[in-house]
């Protein structure tokens, strides 16, 4: 994907030095400030015009750089009207063709959770909920089981089933401290299964986390697994001020 992106950046470049002289060394101040605006600019519409081509929309960058020069000299061919009109009408294209990549995407998870969750059930060690929470426990805990409604420190890491890694407190070597009732309703169930101490690994299905949706690195109909250190329970009321979850794979996003 990195090397798509610097096919386009590429071509972008090529077109503009087609069509612009090349600019002096940067000696003042001034003259790097004056290109940084250039570049940021330019930074912004290759990421565009990369986000688009993956969804397969085609574009002209012959055109997109003669507009870029066209509209810089205030010497645009569309009034200002027309450009909203049409960047809206590429922008339902564009709509469509993402909500078409997502329900294939979801569709291709859904189909993988499916066997992955039927093959973990199957595994030694593996215990299965009501719900289709999936759990192992790793090491077992002496302390107390936490409630919906207190404060728990956690250390975690949360990964896809191909294996990559979307969040890990072991990486930040920060533990994560929020308030139960705030996470996905898989990790909320699973959590409370845990005394204090507990190392459990978590296998959580779709329905359970993000469902067709997804969020962020998350992909529509993904199953999460999280293998999860309950560090400490704290009971509702015992610190005023405790912060706001802000975990990619963890926070609830009903709520």
């Amino acid at each position: 994907m990195f090397a798509m992106k610097k096919i386009v950046l590429f071509a972008s470049a090529a077109l503009c030095a087609g069509s612009m002289a090349f600019a002096a060394p940067l000696q003042s101040q001034q003259d790097k400030e004056s290109y940084s605006m250039g570049a940021s600019v330019g930074n912004y519409l290759s990421d565009q015009i990369f986000k688009q081509s993956e969804l397969g929309a085609s574009i002209n960058m012959d055109l997109v750089v003669q507009g870029f020069e066209e509209a810089l000299r205030n010497k645009s061919q569309l009034s200002d009207d027309d450009v909203l009109k049409f960047l809206n009408s590429r922008a339902e294209k564009l709509n469509k063709l993402y909500d078409a990549q997502k329900k294939k995407i979801a569709a291709e998870n859904s189909a993988k959770a499916k066997d992955f969750l039927a093959k973990n059930a199957k595994k030694k060690g593996v215990k299965v909920t009501k719900s289709g929470l999936q759990y192992e426990v790793l090491k077992k805990g002496t302390g107390e089981k936490p409630k919906t409604e207190d404060v728990v420190t956690v250390d975690y890491v949360g990964t896809l089933i191909d294996g990559t890694v979307f969040e890990s407190t072991y990486e930040t070597k920060e533990p994560a401290r929020f308030v139960l009732m705030t996470v996905i309703p898989g990790l909320e169930e699973g959590v409370r299964l845990m005394e204090q101490g507990s190392r459990y690994r978590f296998t959580i299905p779709a329905n359970l986390a993000y469902g067709a949706d997804g969020a962020g690195q998350i992909p529509p109909e993904s199953v999460l697994i999280f293998e999860l250190e309950l560090v400490k329970v704290e009971k509702v009321g015992a610190h005023k001020n405790f912060g706001e979850a802000n975990l990619k794979g963890m926070t609830n996003p009903h709520q």
